[in-house]
This record gives structure tokens, sequence and C-alpha cells, in this order.
């Protein structure tokens, strides 16, 4: 792991895009700010933990999937074609 020490408005950089700014500091908090492309997921990290588990959970399940998939299209082939 890198560690930075930073005072309040003075930021790193990482990569060519993503700035990470020291905005307040307090007892037992820091505010950060995240500058980043808008094509760049920047998440707390129990959010991003969250995101992986259903990402690994929908991927876990393929048979839900496909029973999803036969079941509309079984429901697909019962609506007769509109003239």
């Amino acid at each position: 792991m890198l560690v930075f020490t930073r005072k309040a408005d003075e930021a790193i950089v990482i990569g060519d895009g993503v700035e990470v700014k020291v905005l307040r500091i307090g007892r037992d908090t820091v505010r950060i700010g995240v500058t980043a492309a808008p094509h760049v997921p920047v998440h707390r990290r129990e959010i991003y933990d969250q995101i992986r588990a259903a990402n690994a959970s929908a991927a876990a399940e393929p048979d839900a999937a496909r029973a999803l998939v036969s079941r509309l299209r079984q429901r697909a082939s019962r609506q007769e074609p509109h003239d």
C-alpha cells in the first residue's frame, strides 16, 4: 500500500485523470473529494463490495438466466403477431 501525507486542500493524482483532494480534516473523519472522468466508476468501499457480490451471485446462477429466457420465449410464442 502506498501511503500519502496530505494537508487540507492538498491532492494526489492517480493516472491521467483521477484527483483525490483533502477537503476537510476533523477529529475522527477526513472529507475527501474525487475528480474523475464520467466513465470512471468511483464508489465507497462498502458499495463496491456489494456490487461485486451481486455480480458474482448473478454469474453463479446460469440456470436462473436460462429459465428466464425459456419463460420469455414461451410467452413470446403464445402471442399472436399483429397485422
